[in-house]
């Protein structure tokens, strides 16, 4: 261990670049050991064969000359650089705007989705989740008339392991839309319910799209009818897939 700080300085005494002070310990510290004396030995005689073998073939001017005719770059009349230069611009203009637009584009869908999150997480740490209590959808769809600016149908239950707690009122990008809340194996998943035309995302978003995996819940959105469902939980994706799957079919 002690001689490895004097070997990885051993190249550059040997190319006589240490302070002369250095010089002189270095000298005395090879005399002295004989594995840096071994390996000093080895450095000098691969030095000596690389100066030597460099020596062995020197190109005549005849073969340089082929050679740099032969790299030399050769006018291309069929292109001017200045349109060279302007297709490169524009090339690099165009995937720059289409990077910023996907870039843009999925992180404000993700930022839609993280809002989504958010409604379902506040409503259920509310001492009042929902605004009408009931399991009758005869019962909540009406409720929301004359509340929201649209009408949504709600899907049977019967023969579902999903159950109807309520629902209320909610808003997203201060526009208003319905938020029902259904049960399944003590799991609570939210259905939101918003004006399709009133989301910025509407093409980013697509016909039907999955939240991503960074958030701590399953979600599955879609378009239907000019409205935008968003059916999101801690249940399983199955369960989440299940309850779209009612929703669709109204």
């Amino acid at each position: 261990m002690v001689c490895e700080s004097w070997k990885t300085r051993l190249d550059t005494y040997l190319d006589g670049e240490l302070p002369e002070e250095e010089m002189r310990a270095f000298d005395a510290h090879v005399r002295g050991c004989p594995a840096c004396s071994a390996d000093a030995l080895t450095h000098v005689q691969m030095k000596r064969a690389i100066q030597v073998a460099g020596k062995r073939f020197t190109p005549s001017a005849e073969f340089r000359r082929r050679m740099q005719q032969s790299i030399a770059p050769k006018p291309q009349r069929s292109f001017h650089p200045g349109w060279i230069f302007a297709a490169a611009a524009a090339l690099i203009l165009v995937a720059g705007a289409l990077t910023s637009t996907y870039v843009g584009t999925r992180s404000g869908r993700d930022q839609l989705f993280s809002e989504i999150a958010d409604l379902h997480v506040a409503t259920l740490a509310s001492s009042a989740p929902v605004d009408v209590v009931s399991t009758d959808r005869h019962t909540v769809k009406p409720w929301f008339q004359g509340k929201i600016p649209f009408a949504f149908n709600l899907p049977e239950l019967q023969n579902s392991e999903f159950s109807l707690l309520g629902g209320r009122v909610t808003y997203l990008h201060q526009t208003p839309g319905a938020h029902l809340i259904y049960d399944v194996r003590k799991h609570h998943i939210s259905v939101f319910v918003f004006p399709e035309e009133s989301l910025k995302l509407r093409a980013s978003l697509g016909e039907h799209s999955l939240a991503p995996k960074e958030l701590p819940f399953n979600m599955e959105t879609w378009s239907q009818g000019g409205l935008r469902y968003f059916v999101i939980g801690d249940a399983s994706v199955a369960d989440i897939d299940s309850l779209a799957k009612l929703f669709k079919a109204e």
